[in-house]
């Protein structure tokens, strides 16, 4: 049954633009409406990130109405219009029939009529309509209700609409989680008994999904719901396992290593200021992957070498999300050093510094926080590498050298490994503060090395 209700929109820049594209729309004769997210988030009082429409115009008559478009699915009735530097996704009104892939129909045939358009879409909670001349809310699907009720509904029957797109299952746990809503039942049995399907969704839009569930709000739920619903041991077996794995009670009175990791995960969202970075998310949510295959007891619970054995895991996890060399590295590097804070009290200053100096200290130092707030809560080695942070200048912790490999060859020596070990060594000294000027340096490297070595 249709409903209509008043609502005065979020009037931002990009609200704007959408605005104009509706009216242009409606000036050459076609119906256009807001859809999706941006309304649900209108109506709860969120300020929209982006804007989609709907539109009874065909995609060729979309491009030909605006300067600048794009193409991304235009068989699928989709096109991107580029105005002000952002981007608006029109899609024409269709309805579509059968999804062999699991995630593109085999047929789409354009509708003329919005109604129609809305039943193919996921939840009810993002099939509504908005129209930003009335300033109204059309609602043909419940979604009204459902947010009232605060639960997560699929558009028609749940195992159709998770057939047609696998993710879809994700992006449930995504809005339950975000929005704290129930999964309505008839959703939640289809989406237990589909969940091994995930699997055949591309690995590029499960790590995407999966991002967009660690870096919102509920992380933590977020991802104990993916593990209850039996989507995380399919996508994510070594997260999956960690479940059941005890810890010390006296260094983690939060239980096993996966609620920690549930923790760490809120934690960070909430210390970040609810911007959690990718790959800082990755790493909270990896950081103690490799506790379950070195557990052991012996005086107590350890889990020796979890730190190297983790990164080694983590490189292999994020390869198969397909995550970029440079956010592999950045995120093994986060799970490699991260129990390092333990030594700083112990740091040498040219120790200290190296470590302080280490790319994107700032994530080191996040995930280090939300590790001690999930955990024994002693802050210690946190409030320490802080303040000692404090006494250095950024000169100071990064210095340029003192010397070069060209000045070593001045010197008579020859490339080789020669050249690490004195380049080291002189910019120990120089962290430490006992060289300050080059001529100390090379006089530091004739009487500490020969050219016969």
């Amino acid at each position: 049954m249709k409903k209509i209700i008043n609502l005065k929109p979020h009037k931002s820049k990009i609200y704007r633009h959408a605005k104009n594209i509706v009216e242009l729309l409606h000036s050459k004769g076609k119906k256009a409406f807001i859809v999706g997210g941006s309304v649900r988030d209108t109506l709860l009082g969120i300020e929209p990130k982006e804007y989609d429409i709907t539109t009874s115009a065909t995609p060729d008559e979309v491009c030909s109405y605006f300067q600048n478009t794009v193409e991304v699915g235009a068989s699928f009735g989709v096109i991107i219009v580029l105005v002000g530097g952002l981007k608006f996704e029109v899609a024409t009104f269709r309805i579509e029939e059968n999804y062999s892939d699991g995630r593109h129909p085999d047929k789409v045939q354009y509708s003329g009529e919005e109604s129609e358009d809305v039943t193919r879409r996921d939840f009810t909670i993002n099939g509504m309509l908005y129209d930003p001349i009335s300033e109204q809310v059309i609602d043909y699907v419940d979604g009204l209700s459902d947010i009232e009720k605060k639960v997560v509904k699929t558009i028609g029957d749940p195992y159709n609409r998770f057939k047609e797109d696998k993710l879809r299952m994700m992006r449930a746990i995504r809005f339950s989680s975000r929005l704290d809503y129930e999964i309505e039942k008839a959703t939640k049995n289809a989406l237990k008994q589909l969940a091994k399907e995930i699997v055949q969704v591309s690995s590029e839009r499960i790590r995407d999904e999966l991002i967009s569930i660690i870096t919102q709000k509920n992380p933590g739920k977020g991802l104990s719901m993916l593990s209850d619903y039996g989507l995380l041991k399919q996508i994510l077996p070594d997260v999956e396992i960690m479940k059941g794995v005890a810890q010390p009670p006296q260094f983690h009175p939060e239980g096993d290593v996966f609620v920690h990791t549930c923790l760490v995960l809120d934690k960070m969202f909430k210390n970040c200021s609810e911007q959690v970075g990718t790959e800082l998310a990755l790493a909270g949510l990896l950081h103690d992957v490799g506790k379950p295959p070195t557990y052991t007891v012996a005086d107590r619970i350890r889990f020796n070498g979890h730190d190297r054995i983790g990164a080694s895991m983590s490189k292999k996890i994020c390869r198969k999300l397909k995550l970029s060399n440079k956010q592999i590295e950045r995120i093994a590097s986060l799970i490699r050093e991260h129990l390092k804070f333990k030594d700083v009290f112990q740091m040498r200053d040219s120790t200290f510094k190296r470590f302080v100096a280490m790319d994107f200290f700032d994530d080191h130092m996040a995930l280090h926080l939300a590790d001690c707030q999930a955990s024994h809560g002693m802050m210690g080695a946190y409030e320490f590498t802080k303040n000692k942070l404090s006494e250095f200048s950024e000169e100071e912790i990064k210095p340029i050298p003192l010397i070069k490999g060209s000045d070593l060859i001045m010197l008579g020596f020859k490339p080789g490994p020669i050249f690490s070990e004195i380049l080291n060594s002189v910019e120990e000294m120089q962290l430490e503060g006992n060289l300050t000027e080059k001529n100390q340096a090379i006089d530091f490297v004739k009487a500490n090395f020969s050219l016969t070595e």
